[in-house]
């Protein structure tokens, strides 16, 4: 019996996943990644620790892919975080659930996440070849190969798993979507995701690459006045804007992005009520009378932030903490549970961690990851207009689409899954 044969163009996440699971399946694979390595993005991913999927339902997994999240119920039925979490532990890789269900692996090294891959696609016996595929091959509708920088090569399936626009670097250029829209398919402009923000107010230069933990963040729409967003964690301050963990999720919630439109309200002491605070506040005051406010404030706040706290409330740090007034305590209550920064818009999408955006998911068969448009072609992750919140959805996403892209009929006419089997 002759072996179909499976091109996979693209060595992340979404494409190790579609060459492992087709190679099992029995089709001879071949990845195209043009990097020197795959998983070069993997590497970078959770501040190099790799949040790989979130423990959770498929439900949860829907609830937080606000684009196009329904597309992945098969993909999610065929490949559910719990056989993400299987299939890593099984190829050697112990891991661990951390605050929020994110799972990480246990060594908290991103790089055993991408040698499992490598090791699970060899044993699968999947070629690689560090190439750069510049176009289709095509006979009419029909996808028949693939054309790279050193040649060209006809393959019975094409699997395009070559991510968004998100950190060039990795390799995420874009090349999707032109060999997409090569073949007649829809392209829904990209846009960052997952990305910090640009603030309308000036940063303070004392604040640049403070990093503030255990925050409160809530997101106000000034339009609509309505909080549209809200989380705790950790927020970093830029030379332009903010990011860190909240700001990144809080940015996939802004849809309708304009200059001033959504408003960051950051509560610098969350667990105190403000009754409690303003107490201690009293306390402070009056047990450092002889000290300067400057000097009672490093015992709330990092040093770095002073600067621009004290900017805020119009207040000299040299003054004495015996002469604050009710009102000046008032207003620096009112900082301290209410650091407000007004939203400009987004960093460039090269600074995003998600593209939003990509090829139309009304082209591709939700049950087969098929293109709907050109006999086949297939699509696997980030390159089809599907993204998530953080938490490990967005990768959770890639390897589903990509086992579902994988999979093949087999001579029974029925649908395997080489990952789990």
């Amino acid at each position: 019996m002759t072996r179909t044969t499976t091109a996979v163009i693209g060595g992340g996440a979404a494409g190790m996943m579609a060459a492992i699971t087709a190679a099992r399946c029995g089709s001879r694979v071949t990845v195209y990644e043009k990097n020197a390595r795959i998983g070069r993005k993997l590497y970078i991913t959770g501040k190099g620790r790799c949040n790989l999927t979130n423990c959770c339902d498929i439900e949860t997994v829907i609830a937080n892919t606000p684009t196009n999240g329904r597309f992945l119920y098969t993909a999610l039925h065929r490949f559910a975080p719990a056989d993400t979490m299987r299939f890593f532990e099984d190829a050697g890789v112990p891991l661990k659930v951390e605050r929020g269900n994110r799972v990480f692996p246990v060594s908290d090294r991103a790089g055993d996440i991408v040698d499992a891959l490598l090791k699970q696609s060899r044993q699968a016996g999947c070629r690689i070849l560090h190439q750069t595929v510049t176009d289709l091959l095509m006979e009419g509708t029909r996808v028949t190969g693939v054309k790279t920088d050193a040649g060209e090569a006809l393959y019975d399936r094409v699997i395009i798993a070559c991510g968004g626009m998100s950190y060039p670097l990795t390799g995420s250029t874009g090349d999707g979507y032109r060999l997409a829209r090569g073949a007649g398919h829809t392209i829904i402009p990209p846009k960052p995701s997952l990305v910090p923000l640009e603030t309308e107010e000036p940063i303070h230069p004392a604040l640049d690459r403070l990093l503030l933990k255990n925050i409160a963040l809530t997101v106000e729409d000034t339009r609509s006045g309505k909080k549209i967003y809200t989380d705790f964690g950790e927020l970093q301050f830029m030379c332009c804007g903010v990011s860190g963990a909240v700001i990144l999720s809080a940015s996939a919630h802004l849809r309708q992005m304009e200059p001033g439109r959504y408003r960051l309200h950051i509560d610098l002491k969350p667990a105190l009520s403000e009754e409690t605070l303003q107490a201690r506040l009293l306390r402070e005051l009056t047990a450092r009378r002889s000290g300067t406010l400057e000097g009672m404030l490093r015992s709330l706040l990092p040093a770095a932030m002073l600067p621009a706290f004290l900017e805020r409330t119009r207040i000299f740090g040299t003054k004495g903490c015996s002469e604050i007034t009710r009102e000046e305590r008032r207003a620096i209550l009112k900082l301290l549970k209410d650091y407000t920064l007004t939203v400009h818009g987004f960093r460039p999408i090269e600074e995003a961690i998600v593209t939003s955006g990509g090829v139309s998911v009304k082209e591709i068969d939700p049950k087969t990851m098929a293109s709907k448009i050109a006999e086949g072609l297939y699509f696997a992750g980030e390159v089809m207009d599907v993204d998530a919140y953080t938490g490990g959805f967005n990768l959770q996403c890639a390897f589903s689409t990509g086992v579902l892209a994988g999979s093949q009929e087999t001579q029974e006419g029925k649908m395997t899954d080489g990952v789990s089997g």
